[in-house]
Formats: structure tokens, sequence, C-alpha cells
């Protein structure tokens, strides 16, 4: 698995394997977000139990992440984390759809949306907001969540 920690409470990367979900609880994440098309292998039950959220979505510019789906991972996450926990957001390599979502949480969480672009950049190298098509997304996405979810 490859991941990296934005901030204390959110991690991105590649789509874990079941070994690595063990990892994932040790280290405080509770939960996990798929972003891909594909389901993946799921979590066991453990102790503490992992919540996992597919969110069925493309990495295609004819085929944009749909808003409500990042509306539904930032509500999901922001319970996650103020109830102490970590949110651990994946797609195929860490660097579109799981960036998406990880931009849309930190938006949520009170971040500028290009101050979340920016330390999702710093904190993971091949991260990629900028892509037209995933920028699109986040911007709006950031215009939404101001005007009916703050």
């Amino acid at each position: 698995m490859n991941s990296s920690q934005i901030t204390d409470s959110l991690l991105i990367g590649t789509t874990p394997y079941l070994r690595d979900y063990e990892y994932l609880r040790r280290h405080g994440v509770r939960l996990v977000i798929n972003m891909r098309f594909t389901r993946g292998p799921l979590p066991n039950l453990g102790d503490p139990p992992l919540k996992y959220l597919w969110l069925r979505t493309f990495d295609n510019p004819l085929i944009p992440i749909p808003i409500r789906a990042l509306i539904r991972g930032a509500h999901e996450a922001l319970e996650v984390i103020s109830d102490g926990g970590k949110v651990y957001a994946h797609c195929a390599y860490g660097r579109h759809r799981s960036v998406a979502m990880a931009s849309a949480i930190l938006i949520a969480q009170g971040l500028a949306p290009e101050a979340a672009m920016s330390l999702i950049k710093e904190r993971r190298e091949m991260a990629d907001p900028d892509i037209f098509y995933i920028r699109q997304r986040i911007m709006l996405f950031a215009r939404q969540w101001s005007t009916f979810y703050r």
C-alpha cells in the first residue's frame, strides 16, 4: 500500500490489500473511502471495526466525479474525524480521485480549495489535483459546499 498522511486525521493512497487493513486500523483509521469503480477487498470486522464507504467513480474527463459522491464522503469523513478517528481515501494510484475526495474533506473542514490542493501536493508528490477535470470537480464542490452545507 502506498499512502501519504495529509493531516493528522487524513491519509490518501492506493487501494489497500487485505493485509493492509490491520495497519490502517492500528494507525487510527476508522473510515476507508474507496473512490474506485471496483469494490476491491473489504476489510474484515476486526476491533475496532473499519467503516467502508464505496463511492463508485471513474478517473475519466468524460465521466466526472459526481459532486454528490464528494459531499457524501465529506459528511462521512467529518463525522469520523469529529469522533477522533482517521480517514483513508483511496483510488487506483492515489493521484486523482482520492485527491479530489481529500480536497473535499479539507474544504469541508474549512480550508480554501487552493490551500487544500496545495497541502495535498506538498504531502503527496504524485498527487495531481491540477489536472483540469479533477480541479473542476474540486472547485465545484467548494462552491456547493459553501452554499448549501456550511
